[in-house]
C-alpha cells in the first residue's frame, strides 16, 4: 500500500496547488504523511455526513473539491461544526486532502467533467491560463453541442443529465432559441459573464447566479443562461477525478479502493413553485 504523501504526490501532479487561486486553500487539512493509503473517498464538501460516510466505508483518505477552512480559524474544538469534522477524521486515522481552484483550473478539470456530463464537445478553456502554452488549462469550457437544440431542450438535458437536486435548472431566456455552442462553469460562474459574452456562446451553463449580474448579462446581449445547483454542477468533477486516481493505482500497482459519494450535500432540500409561474 502506498502511503499518504505518496498518494498526495500523485494529487499534485493532477492538480498542482500552485494553481489555486491566491485567496484558495487547497492541500492536505490533516493526515499523517506516513501513514499507509488503502481506501479513498471522493466528495464535493467536507461536512459531517460526508466525514461519516467515510469512517463507515474505512477509508484511509477523503478527497473533496471545497476546503474546510477557507479563511483561517483560532480553533479545532468539537464544539464547532469544522473541529468536530477534524476531530472526527483524526480519531479515525482519516486524511483530508482539498483540490478545489486547482481542481478547476486543470486539464481535464471540473468543467471538462461537467461538460461531459452534459455530452458537450469541449472546444477551449473559458479564461486560459496563461500558464499554460498549450492553452489547455484554465477557468470554464468554451463547448459545442453535438447538434442544435433549443435552450428549453438543453436545460432538460441538464436536468436529466445533473445530479437530482431541488432547484432543478432555473433558465433566463428565450425558451425557443437554438444553442450551438456552451459555455459552462463548475461552481459559482457570474464572476465569468466579461469572458462568458467575449467568447460568443449562445449560452451559459453554472450555478449560484444572482440577480444583479444575471439581469445585467440579459440586457447586454440574447445569452441563454442557465443556473444548477452548485454541488450538482461539481459532483462530476469527483467522478472523473476518481478514474484518475485509480489509473494511477493500477499504473503503481498500489491496489487502491476508490469511492465516489452520492450523499446529496446540496444544502437545498426542498422546493415549491409559485402558482403560475412559468415552466
Amino acid at each position: 500500500m502506498p502511503r499518504l504523501s505518496e498518494v498526495i504526490a500523485a494529487l499534485d501532479a493532477l492538480w498542482p496547488p500552485a494553481s489555486a487561486e491566491d485567496w484558495d486553500a487547497v492541500g492536505t487539512v490533516c493526515g499523517d504523511p506516513d501513514q499507509e493509503v488503502s481506501r479513498v473517498l471522493f466528495a464535493v464538501d467536507p461536512v459531517q455526513e460526508i466525514v461519516d460516510e467515510a469512517v463507515k466505508l474505512d477509508a484511509d483518505l477523503l478527497i473533496t473539491h471545497h476546503p474546510l477552512y477557507l479563511r483561517g480559524t483560532t480553533t479545532v474544538a468539537a464544539s464547532t461544526f469544522k473541529g468536530r469534522v477534524v476531530h472526527t477524521l483524526i480519531k479515525n486515522d482519516i486524511a483530508l486532502h482539498v483540490a478545489h481552484t486547482n481542481a478547476d483550473r486543470a486539464d481535464p478539470g471540473v468543467s471538462d467533467a461537467l461538460a461531459g456530463a452534459l455530452d458537450l464537445r469541449v472546444v477551449r478553456p473559458l479564461v486560459p491560463d496563461p500558464a499554460d502554452a498549450d492553452g489547455r488549462r484554465g477557468l470554464g469550457r468554451v463547448c459545442e453541442l453535438d447538434h442544435p437544440l433549443t435552450v428549453s431542450e438543453f436545460a432538460a438535458r441538464a436536468a436529466e443529465r445533473l445530479p437530482a437536486t431541488a432547484q432543478g435548472i432555473r433558465v433566463a431566456g428565450d425558451p425557443e432559441a437554438l444553442v450551438r455552442t456552451v459555455a459552462v462553469s463548475g461552481g459559482s460562474g457570474d464572476s465569468l459573464f466579461a469572458d462568458v459574452r467575449a467568447a460568443g456562446v449562445d449560452a451559459f451553463l453554472t450555478a449560484d447566479l444572482r440577480h444583479h449580474p444575471a439581469s445585467e448579462a440579459r440586457a447586454h446581449s440574447p445569452l441563454a443562461l442557465l443556473d444548477a445547483a452548485h454541488w450538482a454542477t461539481e459532483w462530476p468533477w469527483c467522478e472523473l477525478a476518481a478514474a484518475q486516481l485509480d489509473e494511477i493505482s493500477d499504473r503503481h500497482g498500489w491496489d487502491l479502493r476508490v469511492h465516489v459519494s452520492k450523499t446529496v450535500t446540496d444544502p437545498w432540500n426542498s422546493h415549491s413553485p409559485s402558482p403560475g409561474a412559468p415552466n
